[in-house]
């Protein structure tokens, strides 16, 4: 499902901005929690892809269009993350690039030695 760069250096893997698209580049999801739900599932796979887990990731940046949303959107995150509870912002923005997208989603994950 849908793409996210995940780029690794020093031990430090960064995580482009990532929006709720499938692979066919079409909106996952109709509510702010279920597009943050596809959101988060694409980082997970983007983090794999250089040997990061959601476990490592020690910083979140969400960029919403409705900041009401944050219950929901909070949720999702709390659901994706759990115990591990990384550093988090949630900002509102006046739109995304989409304007059918509620949220944008980057992650900071540090790998261990």
């Amino acid at each position: 499902m849908g793409y996210s760069r995940a780029v690794a250096v020093d031990g430090q893997v960064h995580v482009s901005g990532t929006t709720p698209v499938d692979d066919d580049g079409d909106v996952v999801g109709d509510t702010a929690y279920e597009q943050t739900v596809a959101a988060l599932e694409i980082v997970k796979a983007a983090l794999a892809e250089v040997g990061a887990d959601v476990s490592d990731v020690v910083r979140t940046r969400m960029y919403v269009t409705d900041i009401d949303d944050y219950e929901s959107i909070g949720r999702a995150h709390g659901e994706m993350f759990g115990d591990v509870r990384p550093a988090s912002t949630m900002v509102e923005v006046s739109r995304l690039v989409d304007e059918a997208f509620c949220v944008e989603v980057e992650a900071t994950a540090v790998l261990s030695s």
